[in-house]
């Protein structure tokens, strides 16, 4: 990354790449992430374990991503009191999972334990947060294939078929899918979000979005809903700057960056990986 590496910690974001749990590649969103660490930011980009894993996994590691960057924050030029998370789609269903889940220690494994996974700031595009109804509002024909036992979500939370065990549709079990689902967790104090999602989404609902921000809402959080006019499902638009800018600007003030201090934190170890 360009910049110099500045006396004063800086806040990170955490980026959780989609792919339908089935992949996590941690080379996208390149210009989200540019123009992030541009701002003033640390930016670090987290792969997870995906399908044929099952829940928790994912959101254990995207956990203990958090918590590797408090244990190397001296390390890495970090304040380890704002750090905040960023996904797209799958990633935005563990931002959000990351989010909703503040202090429910149940899912951290691994190493750092000693830290906390907690986040400070959560922005999530055209993300999941109810796999129960990811097809919600969309024609029958697509709503059958995710009740399908061979629906990624369905495989997520119940695994493949395999020797006497069938496969189940997600909705198989509701308190299950509930569970892995970030509406699951929604009671409490939450960190503030971001909500964004494309009215033209044809893959992941746009009900997905707007019901968490109505839960959040409801419970006196802080969240704001952009409802992307014309967007699809990781589209061009969510590439164009006014929505890159609109991203970093919230971050800058969720998370504080003052703008009298611009500049990047680059790591020590700029080859670095979680």
């Amino acid at each position: 990354m360009p910049g110099q590496r500045t006396a004063a910690p800086k806040p990170a974001i955490v980026y959780f790449p989609g792919g339908g749990f089935t992949s996590a590649d941690h080379e996208k969103f390149i210009e989200m992430r540019m123009a992030l660490a541009q701002a003033g930011f640390v930016v670090a980009a987290a792969e997870y374990r995906t399908v044929p894993d099952t829940f928790p996994a994912p959101v254990q590691d995207g956990k203990a991503a958090v918590r590797y960057l408090r244990e190397h924050a001296a390390e890495y030029g970090i304040d380890p009191q704002r750090i905040g998370v960023l996904g797209d789609s799958a990633g935005g269903y563990l931002a959000q999972m990351l989010g909703v889940t503040n202090g429910e220690n149940i899912f951290d494994k691994g190493d750092y334990l000693n830290q906390s996974s907690d986040v400070r700031a959560v922005v999530t595009l055209y993300g999941l947060s109810n796999l129960l109804n990811i097809g919600a509002g969309f024609p029958k024909n697509i709503q059958d294939v995710r009740r399908s036992p061979a629906s990624t979500e369905a495989l997520l939370v119940n695994g493949a078929a395999f020797r006497d065990f069938p496969g189940a549709a997600i909705g198989k079990d509701e308190k299950k899918a509930l569970n892995a689902s970030p509406m699951g967790h929604i009671s409490g104090k939450k960190p503030p979000f971001l909500i964004m999602h494309g009215s033209a989404d044809t893959l992941v609902s746009p009900i997905q979005s707007a019901q968490l921000f109505k839960a959040l809402k409801e419970g006196g959080n802080p969240a704001e809903y952009v409802l992307l006019e014309g967007a699809n499902h990781g589209d061009l638009p969510w590439y164009q700057e006014p929505l890159i800018h609109r991203v970093v600007e919230w971050f800058k003030q969720t998370l504080k960056v003052s703008a009298a201090t611009p500049g990047v934190a680059t790591p020590s170890n700029p080859n670095a990986n979680l």
